[in-house]
């Protein structure tokens, strides 16, 4: 695809100039995001209304045998209790909600089944009052035998839930309907060839157990609803990137019509996976449904750490070499901790299970991977969607293959990186996926070929690279429609949330790239289900592409219009016309028909619009149940890699980042200064994976669940250097050759660090976090071997 006009050679504006696809334009809503003058959701005042607290269950296994609720509302300025069996009695078992299984209800009516499930909830006043008479309400619990964790629940001895039972969101997983006395509500198989008489014959093997602990997101906007009868219609104003799915969940409990349920958003202040599918959104419509009162349901921080985690995740995994190097062969098994709720488990179980291997050329492969109930809080989709888990145990075992093999751990990637052209594990061709270009770039920046003065005190240094690969969330559906105003400006809508990665920005310039106009003139409206078209997810790195690609359609779509309006009312012929920057020029005579002209022309008034409407559905080939492979399992795929040089102080075990380079393959930029920050931003949270991120679970319980006790990252943590490199290999299917970028720099972070402090000290740890005293402890027990 041919870059835009430069205006030194044209005369036309640059993309600099104009915000078109490879400039730098600054993000439209910048200075409000940082100055806090966006209205966010709940900035936005909720009149009268009925605030709503929630009642939390304080067992994390147990049957309710009675909600005792007359001290709450006994109290003044309390409107109502109401309890899960006061839900289910109206709405039956459309109470429970999950897009891979119906098995979360709004409010627990027979069992809970995680400490700080929600079990009452009281409508009052004013927030203050309704928070004090939920301390009133006091349950009778009968306790069952607690699934603390992998191990109980792989035992079978105790079972979240007695059956399962698929939603019909996602219609693969209709054979389970039913399926009884199981914690493993769904288990991922991939066979590649022979990988265990593979391995048998090979010729050096490495192998581990690996754990990623579970995280919470931590976005700074905390959720928030707001929910109201309107006539005969539901509307609500909620914190959700999915707001075509909740209009479909809230419509389906409410027992309504789509056209009977309305969602709208307002940007959000971060999100990474934290406000996707169900959340607060089915009991703040089950409330006002049940109540007829409009409700205001915010959740406090605190809170928000039991809404969704991400998952926890165990590897045992294996890599072996034959004789000359080569990889023959890559076992693992893989067992997501999804909670007490499997929300999008089952998808992540598959979708990250199936990169287990790498993004290396490997003769045989085998995995084994499940999604896994536990009483905990429920775990859902987190920026990655389950590959950091798996990538930290492939990255360290690779590296670790190389040591063993005495060969340089960068340049045994090199050799056995996937290509262009290449079929992956999966069975799936390699398509601009640049690992290698990744790999180099920051291997280059770290200064990997060049004598590092390593330290011969108690404060060593190490270098250590990893490479990440994950799959775009594959099929989806995005829609796009576009108003062009007699005023030449542009009126975009789509149904993609922008929750600060600036996907609003981008999509104004690839409509102003296509136009030919100022993106500056491109508004792009919030989503609203009621006006802006139907959208599958925002999620999943997936928006670039797939809006994208909507985008530049409908914005094509208006070209060809733009054209035939002037050609129809010059007499001219239509190939002899051209979309400029100043409105339709006639190639011949150079003569300019104006947009507004021509519009005002068409429908003889001001303020006339033109409109029109595009779709993009991506495709795959559904993988084969036996082997768990397919020819195209995914529209694209992400490429990146990391590399790190830090030191490590032996006496504390504090880890100090120098230098962190991190690349991904984008496809194509289309906003370079946006792609940096994405992956910027990415990196450090990868960095607050790899050193410090963790929720602390005891016998059910969080231990860790309030920004006082969970650590994240501070800027002093940051690394001296943190370098964003951008990779383009255009993807032949992507608008102007894009792919997405938001998940690619997080994938491969803690396996570099993991890999730079074994470079540094000699010692591989296999548990996330990396924190002082795990280092500490390995050094002092490396010492008494």
């Amino acid at each position: 695809m041919p870059e835009s006009p430069s205006s030194s050679t044209t005369g036309l504006p640059t993309p600099l100039d104009s915000g078109w696809v490879g400039g730098r334009r600054a993000r439209y809503d910048m200075s409000g995001r940082v100055r806090g003058t966006i209205g966010h959701v709940g900035d936005q005042p909720a009149g009268v209304c009925a605030h709503v607290a929630v009642h939390r269950s304080t067992w994390p296994h147990a049957t309710i045998r009675a909600v005792h609720i007359e001290d709450a509302l006994a109290m003044e300025g309390v409107y109502a209790v109401v309890t899960g069996a006061d839900l289910h009695k109206q709405f039956g078992d459309r109470l429970l909600t999950g897009p891979a299984f119906a098995d979360q209800p709004a409010l627990a009516y027979d069992k809970v089944r995680f400490v700080g499930e929600p079990v009452a909830a009281v409508l009052a006043a004013d927030l203050a009052t309704a928070r004090e008479a939920v301390d009133a309400i006091f349950v009778d619990y009968d306790e069952l035998e607690p699934v603390y964790d992998l191990d109980d629940a792989l035992r079978g001895t105790s079972f979240v839930h007695d059956e399962l039972r698929p939603s019909a969101v996602f219609g693969d997983l209709r054979h389970l309907s039913g399926v009884r006395d199981t914690n493993v509500n769904y288990e991922y198989i991939l066979r590649h060839g022979e990988p265990e008489e593979a391995a048998a014959g090979g010729a050096r093997t490495v192998s581990g157990e690996f754990w990623a602990p579970p995280t919470h997101h931590v976005p700074i906007e905390l959720p928030s609803t707001t929910a109201w009868v309107e006539g005969d219609r539901l509307e609500m104003l909620t914190t959700t990137q999915t707001p075509s799915y909740v209009r479909q969940t809230v419509a389906d409990l409410l027992d309504l019509p789509l056209s009977r349920v309305r969602i709208m958003t307002r940007p959000l202040g971060g999100s990474f996976g934290a406000k996707m599918y169900d959340r607060l959104e089915p009991l703040a419509a089950a409330l006002a449904w049940h109540t007829r009162r409009k409700v205001h349901l915010p959740a406090s921080r605190e809170e928000s750490f039991l809404l969704t985690t991400r998952h926890g995740a165990r590897v045992r995994s294996s890599l072996t070499a034959g004789p000359d190097g080569e990889l023959v062969s890559a076992i693992a098994d893989v067992e997501y901790d999804t909670g007490a709720y499997a929300d999008v488990g089952p998808r992540i179980t598959a979708k990250s299970g199936m990169v287990s291997p790498g993004p290396y050329r490997i003769q045989h492969a085998g995995v084994r991977s499940r999604c896994v109930y536990t009483n905990k809080p429920s775990a859902g989709p987190f920026r990655g969607f389950g590959v950091p888990q798996v990538t930290w145990s492939h990255e360290t075992l690779i590296d670790e293959l190389a040591h063993e093999l005495g060969e340089d751990p960068y340049q045994f990637r090199r050799r056995h990186l996937l290509r262009e052209g290449d079929i992956a594990s999966t069975g799936t061709r390699m398509h601009s996926a640049d690992f290698l270009g990744c790999l180099d770039a920051v291997a280059e920046r770290i200064g990997w070929d060049t004598p590092l003065e390593r330290g011969a005190g108690r404060v060593r240094r190490g270098r250590g690279v990893a490479v990440g690969v994950k799959a775009v969330l594959t099929p989806t559906i995005a829609n796009a429609t576009l108003q062009l105003n007699q005023d030449a400006s542009a009126t975009l809508l789509i149904s993609t949330v922008d929750m600060g990665q600036g996907s609003d920005t981008i999509m104004a310039q690839i409509v102003a790239d296509v136009l030919r106009m100022d993106s500056h003139r491109v508004h792009v409206v919030k989503a609203d289900t009621d006006v802006t078209p139907y959208d599958t997810i925002t999620a999943g790195s997936r928006s670039t592409y797939h809006t994208g690609n909507a985008v530049r359609r409908v914005a094509e779509a208006m070209r060809t219009r733009l054209v035939e309006l002037a050609a129809e009312q010059s007499g001219q012929d239509a190939s002899e016309l051209e979309l400029v920057a100043d409105g339709v020029r006639h190639t011949g005579t150079g003569h300019t028909a104006p947009i507004s002209e021509l519009i005002r022309t068409r429908f003889g008034a001001r303020g006339a619009t033109l409109t029109t409407e595009a779709n993009f559905t991506s495709t795959w080939a559904p993988y084969d149940k036996e082997t768990g492979r397919s020819e195209k399992v995914t529209e694209h795929w992400f490429a990146g890699a990391v590399g790190v040089r830090l030191a490590v102080d032996t006496a504390t075990g504090r880890v100090h980042i120098e230098h962190l380079a991190v690349a991904g393959d984008v496809g194509r930029a289309i906003n370079p200064t946006l792609v940096e920050q994405q992956l910027t931003g990415a990196a450090i949270m990868g960095i607050g994976h790899a050193l410090f991120d963790q929720l602390v679970i005891s016998q059910g319980q969080l231990v860790n669940g309030t920004l006082l006790d969970y650590q994240l990252p501070s800027i002093r943590d940051l690394p001296d250097e943190l370098t964003p490199i951008v990779v383009e290999s255009p993807h032949a299917d992507g608008p102007f050759g894009a792919k997405g970028v938001g998940e690619t720099g997080i994938l491969a972070v803690a396996p570099a660090i993991g890999n730079a402090i074994r470079d540094a000290l000699g010692i591989r740890l296999t548990r996330l976090p990396l924190t002082p005293e795990s280092i500490v402890t390995a050094l002092s027990e490396e010492a008494t071997r």
